[in-house]
């Protein structure tokens, strides 16, 4: 991706900063590049048309656009402050805050971003950066938790001084930054007070389920509605919370909790703490069968919600194995279909 950049930019004054330099350092894997160049649009719309991508204004106050490639991949265009140093001074981290030429050559470290990365520090540029963007508060903690890093005393300090603002960014950007934290950057949310005040608690976090989704309902149980959530994850919490756990691990109780809760009966097995009946769940879902013994067609009575009520008494009957065939599908349906 760096070398399609360097290609389309060649001869151009470009630097390649922010995460992708840290994380070129520290040998992970380059998802994201962030180039900083005079003419962002400019630079974006080249690129786009070489690569494939799709660009787009990532932020009209700042001037920032971003192609977005295939795999989920990223090329930022940010507007290059002179000189360098005072582009580099209004980054977040001092490891987020060194510079390499996209062309190749050394580094610009004005912040001694290296001896941070080395020491596994995460280290405020200025007394600034939580001011000037409040996300920058969640984006500690998720840089702490995905990196193995630890913040240094006087940037949790400012950290926790400023926690009182972590509500104010777009939703948008703050369940960005949720759905990257583990289980343990939820509980150092809570420790530095940033969890609470987003309607955040940890009475009911736990590593039963390793997903984003399942921590988040765990977290914010049915606060996560004020959040702007997808529909699936909305359908995923409902499915959670209203959840109750079966009174026994037959067949038909099975049936009853899987038709309110799937397909995500086993996260709200989990979320239950009901663990013990994730055998049965398996056994039921093992005896599914291929197809209905009835269609609504075949009933013989007007559309309407009555259909789909006799339907499901007849499934669950089979799943109870108190019926198995058509005829006795039909039987069960005579006997209990509600006169118009």
């Amino acid at each position: 991706m760096r070398d399609a950049v360097r290609e389309v930019l060649a001869g151009e004054d470009a630097w390649v900063v922010g995460g992708a330099v840290r994380d070129e350092l520290l040998g992970r894997p380059l998802v994201d590049l962030d180039v900083a160049i005079a003419e962002p649009e400019q630079a974006a719309r080249r690129f786009a048309r070489a690569s494939g991508g799709a660009p787009f204004p990532l932020s009209e106050r700042h001037g920032a656009w971003r192609v977005a490639l295939d795999g989920g991949r990223t090329v930022d265009f940010t507007p290059l402050r002179r000189p360098l140093e005072e582009d580099l001074a209004s980054r977040d981290f001092t490891i987020n805050a060194i510079a390499v030429p996209l062309e190749g050559g050394e580094p610009v470290d004005p912040f001694r971003g290296r001896e941070d990365l080395a020491a596994r520090t995460l280290r405020a540029v200025s007394e600034s950066i939580f001011a000037d963007d409040p996300l920058r508060l969640l984006r500690a903690v998720r840089l702490e938790d995905e990196l193995g890093f630890q913040l240094d005393p006087a940037t949790e300090e400012l950290l926790r001084a400023h926690a009182g603002r972590v509500g104010e960014p777009s939703g948008e950007r703050i369940v960005g930054e949720l759905e990257r934290l583990s289980s343990d950057g939820f509980r150092r949310l809570d420790e530095v007070g940033l969890l609470r005040p987003l309607g955040g608690l940890l009475e009911r976090l736990n590593d039963r389920v390793d997903s984003s989704r399942y921590r988040l309902v765990s977290v914010f149980g049915d606060r996560l509605r004020r959040l702007p959530v997808s529909n699936e994850l909305r359908r995923y919490a409902s499915a959670l919370l209203r959840a109750e756990r079966p009174p026994d691990d037959s067949p038909r109780s099975l049936h009853r909790f899987r038709r309110r809760t799937e397909p995500w009966a086993a996260d709200a097995l989990a979320f239950l703490d009901a663990l013990d009946l994730v055998a049965a769940l398996e056994r039921s879902r093992a005896a599914d069968p291929a197809a209905p013994l009835l269609r609504g067609d075949e009933l013989g009575i007007s559309p309407g919600p009555e259909i789909g009520r006799l339907l499901e008494l007849v499934a669950e009957e089979r799943a109870a194995g108190t019926i198995s065939t058509r005829e006795e599908a039909l039987e069960l349906v005579r006997r209990n279909v509600k006169a118009p």
